[in-house]
């Protein structure tokens, strides 16, 4: 049976997100192998807003809808399909197509929501979460006692990596650019935080005080999704023999490491690219994801969510992605789902 459905959908390339539309399209019954899910939330990301603009390295074919992470509830199964059945509360990803009502997905792409989660914290903990898991353990090898410096720590990515850096056994100083998001963040359990802005909104130096935080040559482990300035300010309070981890340039400027730190200090510069880690060894990325979902499952991971917009404003979740004024993640709702409360 074909069904209608409401979708934003992408029909041109350009600068301005706010050119997607909100259209009406045709679903067909899962095929083989498939379900058919009533989206309930979908976690916004900047490789969203990316895509749209046509610069993000993976471009969908046109027209196409955004969003790459959701949960919902099924309510179809196609032909070979085990262990699912209609009403299962399920989480998923997907490279696209999540700004939909109702949509069709490979069975293998769905897990149960995990534990007690909200649609809301099941839609916006597998990217952030596993980029952190993996950054932090994998290739940081970050060790119970040792002080963690998290960039951007207001932010998705950075509010995960403080969550998984304490879970890890880490002492956590967070860092932003406002002292309002930075109080959601010490409530959520880092030891210390740090604005690095300065009254006119440009970034000021934080390597004194990480180091009379640290007591030492500074943090061990440096977890940087910013780059720019705040990375060339992180060479210079990385501890001896730590560890900077490279997940991305927000600031949108490319650092160039000094050699001659890396040498003085004996420190490791590390990037990270968690996703690429499952494609390039799938049993590994299983592994990761397996570890991370019991995690969620126990309880012991917690994302947070700040604000929630219906399917008819998802340009407006995107904006406020956009304009750097999201505290953790924000998510677009439909099919009757609304946020219960902030950090729901």
């Amino acid at each position: 049976m074909v069904r209608e459905t409401r979708a934003y959908r992408c029909h041109a390339i350009s600068e301005d997100i706010g050119s997607i539309t909100l259209d009406t399209v045709l679903v067909e019954d899962p095929g083989p192998g498939e379900v058919q899910i009533n989206v309930k939330a979908c976690s916004v990301n900047f490789p969203d807003l990316l895509m749209i603009q046509g610069k993000y390295q993976f471009k969908p074919p046109l027209p196409f809808a955004p969003g790459g992470e959701a949960s919902g509830d099924v309510v179809a199964v196609g032909s070979e399909v085990s262990g699912v059945k209609v009403g299962d509360r399920v989480v998923f990803g997907s490279r696209h197509g999540c700004f939909s009502e109702t949509l069709n997905v490979s069975a293998d792409a769905i897990n149960p929501i995990p534990g007690s989660m909200t649609y809301a914290k099941a839609a916006s903990y597998g990217t952030a979460y596993q980029t952190a898991y993996v950054a932090l353990t994998h290739r940081g090898n970050l060790q119970p006692g040792e002080w963690l410096m998290v960039h951007g720590a207001t932010g998705g990515v950075g509010m995960a990596a403080v969550d998984i850096g304490k879970h890890l056994g880490a002492r956590v100083i967070g860092t932003g650019g406002t002292d309002a998001k930075l109080a959601v963040v010490k409530s959520r359990g880092a030891d210390e935080v740090i604005n690095y802005t300065q009254a006119d909104g440009s970034l000021g130096g934080f390597r004194d005080r990480v180091k009379s935080i640290t007591g030492t040559g500074g943090a061990d482990v440096i977890y940087d999704p910013v780059g720019g300035d705040v990375f060339d300010e992180s060479m210079r309070c990385v501890n001896w023999g730590g560890r900077i981890l490279t997940i991305g340039f927000t600031s949108g400027r490319w650092p160039q490491a000094a050699v001659n730190l890396i040498l003085i200090k004996q420190i490791a510069v590390i990037g990270v690219r968690a996703g690429e880690v499952g494609r390039r060894d799938p049993k590994l990325g299983r592994k990761f994801h397996n570890e991370l979902y019991q995690l969620a499952n126990d309880g012991l991971i917690d994302p947070y969510v700040c604000a929630g917009f219906p399917l008819e404003r998802a340009v407006d979740a995107m904006r406020m992605l956009e304009n750097r004024e999201v505290v953790g993640k924000c998510v677009v709702t439909m099919n009757g789902y609304e946020l219960e409360t902030s950090g729901a």
